[in-house]
């Protein structure tokens, strides 16, 4: 793989991603958290940097990862763990797992991301989950730690996300060429109901909602990302983004910047005014799940075939540069951030999250 600079270089601006190249998954400490039997270990360089996994309950013989996702408002990282048949809420510092159950469970894992609860967002004061063995979008308290309404969905779901200015939630259903629009009453039960359906033929790939502009960004399945208004519900605009395989997306929302993971290996940024790409970067194999970081300017690209994740630098012009790269694990496709500086990777064979603290100096 390509690097930017020299490894000791490497060591020696991010001593905490340093860490996680020599010891990507360090024994257990055996520090029990909430949830079970799930635990948290790390491991740490004379510096007091740290880098380690959290163990999810029911981890064996390994989970499904799809999404991850780091709610701002709730304050907690949102994993929906698959098999194990649980949303599993991670609290950024402690790494204390909160368990909610009552999703679809299976005793073998086959590997693939096809079963149980595999996407999640928070808003309106709960959480939004997607089974996709069940099809059914359910509803959970977050307080109450349990599930208090469910629906049926037209399609296989996918992608999950609040849409705020609209009280919307969107359900991508990509088997069905098409996103799913529930809306949300007010008041103290907020139970979705179907509201419309939007067509996306050869898509919809991914799901990112920009509140700014009132829009949603979705890709097709090879080489375009499309805009859809949120109000009119239309695809007001189709962009080319480079991709053989359009993967992840995210967005900076302050700059403009939409990004796009290709699964060849691949990051791409577009400027949202026009469209056109400003960057691309090629590192890893087997993208999937993108992260990015507002508060760094930073893009995380996961690569499941190459056991590697970038690090990248995005500039104010939209500009990519490697930072570096670090070592994670097989499968390991998917990836969020928080507002911390913190970063957490599936690890799907293992069941675990794997967490790195991002070192690198901001690239705003």
């Amino acid at each position: 793989m390509t690097r930017s600079r020299s490894f000791s270089a490497f060591l020696t601006l991010t001593p905490l991603l340093a860490a996680a190249c020599t010891n990507p998954l360090p024994a257990s400490s055996g520090s029990a958290t909430s949830g079970g039997n799930s635990q948290s270990s790390t491991s740490s360089t004379g510096g007091g940097a740290s880098s380690g996994e959290i163990a999810l309950p029911q981890a064996a013989p390994g989970i499904g990862f799809d999404d991850l996702r780091f709610s701002p408002d709730l304050g907690r990282v949102l994993v929906p763990a698959g098999r194990s048949g649980r949303v599993d809420l991670i609290t950024p510092g402690s790494n204390a797992v909160t368990a909610i159950g009552g999703f679809s469970t299976a005793l073998s894992f086959a590997g693939g991301h096809d079963f149980g609860v595999t996407s999640a967002d928070f808003g309106a004061g709960v959480v939004f989950a997607v089974d996709r063995t069940t099809g059914l979008l359910s509803v959970i308290n977050p307080a109450l730690q349990k599930i208090i309404a469910s629906v049926k969905l037209g399609g296989s779901p996918d992608y999950v996300r609040w849409v705020a200015p609209t009280r919307e939630v969107w359900v991508s259903q990509p088997d069905s060429d098409q996103i799913e629009v529930f809306t949300v009453p007010s008041g103290p039960n907020p139970i979705p109901f179907h509201a419309a359906k939007i067509a996306v033929p050869g898509g919809p790939e991914s799901l990112v909602i920009d509140v700014t502009r009132s829009r949603a960004y979705t890709h097709l399945w090879k080489g375009a990302t499309e805009a859809i208004d949120l109000k009119s519900r239309a695809i007001v605009a189709t962009w080319p983004n480079g991709c053989t395989g359009s993967r992840g997306i995210d967005l900076d929302e302050k700059r403009g910047f939409l990004f796009a993971g290709c699964s060849e290996g691949k990051a791409v940024v577009l400027d949202v005014a026009t469209g056109a790409i400003t960057s691309s970067l090629a590192n890893g194999a087997g993208v999937d799940v993108i992260a990015y970081s507002a508060g760094l300017g930073h893009f995380y690209l996961p690569g499941a075939t190459s056991k590697t994740m970038a690090i990248l630098g995005v500039s104010s012009k939209g500009e990519l540069s490697l930072l570096g790269t670090v070592p994670t694990a097989s499968g390991a496709h998917c990836a969020t951030t928080d507002a911390s500086g913190n970063v957490y990777v599936c690890a799907p064979d293992s069941g675990k999250i794997l967490t790195f603290h991002d070192a690198y100096a901001p690239s705003l």
